[in-house]
């Protein structure tokens, strides 16, 4: 894609910002646009009138807000509808995040919908002189947004102030530059989402390839001319015969999660995992530049309970459920609740055997079996401990494990070299974001092919 630069710049005054054109300017943006942040919450009062409202979610997800979406039936008052009514071009942020680095993130209101209005935990701009696509773009851009990293406030969860937008330094091309900005990010963003959700489906294929090898090894084995039996467990199926049907605390000395208290983290101290430390290592060593560490005394007074150890299974149960981790580390830690710790009787079950049996659909079937959505946030210990597998003797599970293993491990770098292309692609359209609204390209004589016209605005 063959993209021009402008020959003449100017200093814009801003470290973020570099040079910009000389024909552009640059203002805070509440001399540009009113910025609201809305009071209109999720509750039906008597007395008031129905809406319809865009809520977190819905900005959080989307890119543009449309009709397509399924709205959340809410109630507001007559001043409450007058002035967070949204219209054509609004731009609205999220103004709340649980980490400082995840917020402001915009979406923009691309159609009229009746009786939609603005709810609660958001920011509405209403542009004046700019045109909509292009400041929700600029919200999307790494050096705009940083504006608002560093205005956050607070510990677990961090607040973006009305001033910190309503004083975010901002370039202003001129208005048809800003549409031609708007009409290129539309279509470029459009072909790269495309190219990332074929990676996406893709990778759902491999995972769905992962589980099914996992799943058919651990269940029936790896010899297909084995006697196979029924396994007493109508939704299990047959088994191999010298197989057995165990529930899992039939073959586990203790299945206990770890801290029920908020601990005291400290620079040092003793490693106190997550399930995000689970989830971020993908069975990789744990990063201890990462994890977090409590005094020694709240680990002492923790591991009189469950004090994990080499060989144990580590289990998520809260947040991201149903990822097992084998201890394979040496050093010594503590767990906070949303982990599981799994202590097995080795001479009949092996850690690793374990764990390719939770990450198989038997196991993902129970998780699933009488939840009350489709999203299962938390899982409880007296469900893990009536969590049924099949029961190989040792020497199979030994080379049950080689065997996925081997065949795992080729899927799972097939799977990483896709997760790169989609880490680059997706870096590639922060970039592109970036350069077209800070005036690092020019955009204004690319041609938008005839299929693109339904973007503009």
């Amino acid at each position: 894609m063959q993209i021009n630069t402008y020959e003449n710049l100017k200093s814009s005054g801003s470290t973020w910002l570099g040079d910009i054109p000389t024909h552009w300017n640059t203002k805070k943006l509440k001399f540009l646009a009113t910025v609201q942040p809305s009071n209109v919450d999720k509750k039906t009062v008597e007395g008031e009138e129905p809406v319809i409202l865009c809520n977190y979610t819905d900005v959080y997800k989307n890119d543009y807000i449309d009709s397509r979406l399924e709205f959340m039936q809410a109630s507001a008052t007559e001043a409450e509808i007058k002035k967070f009514k949204v219209d054509i071009g609004d731009v609205i942020v999220t103004k709340d995040s649980e980490t400082p680095d995840d917020i402001a993130v915009p979406a923009c209101i691309a159609e009229e919908v009746e009786g939609l209005v603005c709810g609660y935990h958001l920011t509405q701009i209403k542009p004046i002189d700019l045109h909509g696509r292009y400041l929700f773009r600029l919200f999307q851009s790494k050096g705009f947004n940083a504006q608002f990293v560093v205005s956050a406030n607070g510990v677990t969860r961090f607040g973006l102030p009305q001033h910190a937008i309503a004083n975010a330094f901002t370039p202003i091309p001129p208005l048809e530059e800003q549409q031609a900005i708007a009409r290129f990010l539309d279509f470029k963003t459009a072909q790269i989402d495309a190219l990332i959700a074929k990676k996406k489906s893709l990778l759902d294929k491999l995972a769905e390839k992962r589980t099914a090898l996992i799943s058919h090894a651990v269940t029936k084995g790896l010899d297909p001319s084995l006697p196979m039996k029924d396994s007493g467990v109508a939704w299990l199926g047959d088994i191999p015969a010298h197989w057995k049907p165990i529930k899992l605390k039939r073959v586990a000395h203790k299945i206990i999660d770890g801290a029920h208290f908020t601990p005291t983290y400290v620079s040092e101290g003793i490693p106190f995992l997550r399930v995000t430390d689970i989830v971020q290592a993908k069975g990789g060593p744990i990063d201890c530049n990462e994890i977090k560490y409590i005094p020694e005394q709240e680990h002492l007074d923790l591991i009189k309970r469950c004090k994990p150890e080499k060989g144990d299974l580590l289990y998520s149960k809260n947040g991201t459920i149903g990822i097992p981790r084998v201890v394979d580390w040496d050093f010594e830690f503590s767990i906070f609740v949303s982990l599981c710790l799994i202590k097995m009787d080795r001479e009949v079950l092996l850690p690793y055997f374990l764990q390719y049996v939770l990450l198989g659909r038997l196991t993902q079937s129970q998780i699933a079996l009488g939840a009350k959505s489709n999203t299962v946030t938390n899982l409880h210990l007296d469900k893990i401990q009536e969590f049924w597998l099949t029961l190989p003797p040792i020497p199979e599970q030994d080379k049950i494990v080689s065997h996925l293993d081997r065949i795992t491990q080729k899927i799972n770098k097939n799977i990483e070299s896709v997760e790169t292309a989609i880490d680059r692609l997706q870096e590639y359209r922060s970039a592109l974001i970036t350069n077209a609204v800070t005036g690092k390209i020019d955009v204004r004589d690319f041609a938008i092919p005839q299929i693109a016209e339904g973007f503009a605005s």
